[in-house]
């Protein structure tokens, strides 16, 4: 398959690239910059342009790119840079796969499960109305940023990531080393849900909706389990072997990181209904073995 990627210098982007290359497909980068060879096209989300003729043939996108939601504090400006680069930069790619003359058959898009906003000890499938507050009012407007290439009969799926388990980067990248100094604790009163999964899981969960016909929509890509803060921070101590008696009050984490602490401390009990019942298979179903599935990829 010829596969066209944005955002794919990030964490889940250079983990799809490789498992895709490693298989052989044709792998198109979108970046920002003038491309270096015939593998890139360069897009520019905000001006609102792409390179259409490098996207010829493309039989599948996955669309990644997007400002870090936990990179800087969340002044009005960020903000607005966090939903401008997915709003703008959907509208962008999805206005240009529906101008060609064969769009792909699929559209892989990000979005998270910060859609369903705090829902407490609630579990929310696929199925579950959005929530209200700043990220789930951009993961409302991000996915209709993809309405062209949906209306232009684009195959469409809304990948809802969870929490990746990564010591690559992300939020989990930040503990591993807290944890391994033995300086890992519960955020808050550690019993707001974190629904999880594995860099190795989650990039067989995108080329499983590649793949899958039937799958479309939302979906959430996260581990079948859903676990408290709490019992992350267990895990962690155990499978790190370290202690874990160090916490962090929403008082403290709210006066370092501002706003967006309501998002540490908020609780999203998301399952993954969708990924389950087209037939996925996690590798890493536990938060043990996805523990110990990055800290064997921090080895290679």
């Amino acid at each position: 398959m010829r596969i066209a990627i944005t955002g794919s210098s990030g964490l889940i982007g250079s983990a799809l690239v490789r498992s895709l290359r490693s298989d052989r497909h044709d792998v198109v980068r979108l970046v920002r910059r003038e491309p270096s060879g015939p593998d890139e096209a360069r897009w520019d989300p905000q001006g609102g342009t792409v390179d259409t003729a490098r996207l010829a043939g493309v039989d599948a996108v996955v669309h990644l790119a997007g400002a870090g939601v936990g990179d800087h504090r969340w002044t009005d400006d960020y903000k607005r840079t966090i939903r401008d680069s997915r709003v703008r930069g959907t509208a962008t790619l999805a206005r240009a796969l529906a101008s060609l003359d064969t769009p792909p058959r699929v559209l892989v898009s990000g979005s998270g499960i910060t859609a369903y906003g705090d829902t407490g000890d609630r579990r929310v499938d696929e199925s579950a109305p959005l929530g209200t507050g700043f990220l789930p009012s951009v993961c409302r407007d991000w996915e209709a940023a993809a309405d062209p290439a949906r209306e232009a009969g684009v195959r469409t799926a809304f990948a809802r990531t969870g929490l990746v388990v990564s010591g690559g980067g992300g939020a989990w990248g930040r503990l591993f080393p807290l944890f391994k100094a033995g300086l890992g604790g519960r955020l808050g009163d550690g019993r707001q849900y974190w629904s999880f999964i594995s860099l190795h899981d989650h990039v067989a969960a995108l080329r499983h909706i590649i793949g899958t016909e039937s799958v479309s929509g939302p979906v959430n890509l996260c581990a079948p389990e859903p676990l408290t803060n709490a019992e992350v921070t267990r895990a962690m101590g155990r499978v790190l072997r370290r202690p874990t008696a160090f916490a962090v009050p929403g008082p403290v984490l709210r006066a370092v990181v501002g706003e967006f602490a309501t998002e540490i401390l908020g609780s999203t009990r998301a399952v993954p209904r969708v990924l389950l019942d087209s037939g996925f298979t996690y590798a890493h179903p536990g938060i043990d073995e996805a523990i110990r599935a990055a800290l064997a990829e921090e080895r290679h």
